[in-house]
């Protein structure tokens, strides 16, 4: 069977140890519909490819970059400059370390002229990163606008029926 989900935004990650937090990244892309092209692509150990993933990007049909890591998390910024595309980056801590504060601070710190949106530290900012994207898509697809739109009410239904919960 065909899948007639869309590949419009890549899920790029320094290493496969990144997927474990990644994942829901990934099933909720899926969720609005969009199958994500998943990559393990390291900054620092190949840099070569990540130039050119990022320079072929477009012309692939990518439309948003999610690009995660650890440590010195570097593959936003190197993929952020090499391509027009909207990178979104998720710092993630590693397992000996700063607790990802020193991926949020490689992630964020950019110079002008190369932006790099950044999420939250670890599974948080996996899922907003996802639905950032999803945002950024919905602006020209109605259908997932829709979708968009639909999440958000069940966001606040859940809350409400929490609260309404809390009162009875």
């Amino acid at each position: 069977m065909v899948s007639e989900k869309k590949t419009t935004v890549a899920v790029v990650m320094g290493s496969d140890s990144d997927m474990e937090v990644m994942r829901s990244c990934i099933e909720t892309l899926r969720d609005f519909g969009i199958e994500p092209a998943v990559r393990i692509i390291s900054a620092h150990r190949t840099p070569q490819i990540a130039a050119q993933f990022a320079e072929t990007a477009a012309k692939d049909g990518i439309k948003v970059i999610i690009a995660a890591a650890g440590m010195a998390a570097h593959l936003a910024g190197a993929l952020a400059a090499r391509t027009t595309l909207p990178v979104i980056g998720v710092p993630l801590a590693a397992k000996a370390g700063l607790e990802g504060v020193d991926a949020l601070l490689s992630t964020i710190q950019m110079p002008p002229g190369v932006p790099v949106a950044t999420m939250a530290i670890g599974a948080a900012g996996a899922k907003n990163a996802a639905i950032f994207a999803v945002q950024i898509l919905a602006l020209s697809d109605d259908a997932l606008a829709e979708k968009l739109a639909e999440f958000k009410k069940t966001q606040a239904k859940k809350v409400i029926e929490k609260d309404s919960a809390l009162t009875d």
